[in-house]
C-alpha cells in the first residue's frame, strides 16, 4: 500500500530551508529518502518509526517520529501522523534532534 504524503505549511517550511542551504545537502538527501520509505512502508526498519507520547495531533491523532537520519549530531527526524483519509500521512516537522 503506498500512502500520499500532505505536508503541514511548518514541515513545508522546513522542507524548503534544507533545499535552500547548499551545506546541508548530505541532510536533504537522507530525508528525500526517508520521506520515500514513508511513502511505501511508514514501518521501514530503517525509519525507527515509533511513537512520540508527549505530542498529539490537531484531531487527536498519534504522532510518529521517524528516522532520516541516526547516530549523526543533530539527526534529522520526521513527525507524522495518518491521515486525514485511509491511505495518506501528514508530515507535521521536519527537525533536527536537539
Amino acid at each position: 500500500m503506498f500512502f500520499e504524503l500532505k505536508f503541514t505549511t511548518e514541515a513545508d517550511s522546513n522542507l524548503r530551508t534544507l533545499e535552500k542551504d547548499r551545506s546541508l545537502g548530505k541532510r536533504l538527501k537522507a530525508v528525500r529518502k526517508a520521506l520515500g520509505d514513508l511513502e511505501v512502508n511508514p514501518r521501514h526498519k530503517g525509519l525507527n518509526t515509533h511513537k512520540y507520547s508527549s505530542l498529539m495531533g490537531p484531531n487527536s491523532e498519534e504522532i510518529f517520529e521517524a528516522y532520516a537520519e541516526n547516530n549523526t549530531p543533530a539527526a534529522y527526524r520526521i513527525f507524522w501522523h495518518y491521515g486525514p483519509g485511509k491511505s495518506v500521512i501528514t508530515i507535521i516537522a521536519i527537525i533536527s534532534h536537539p
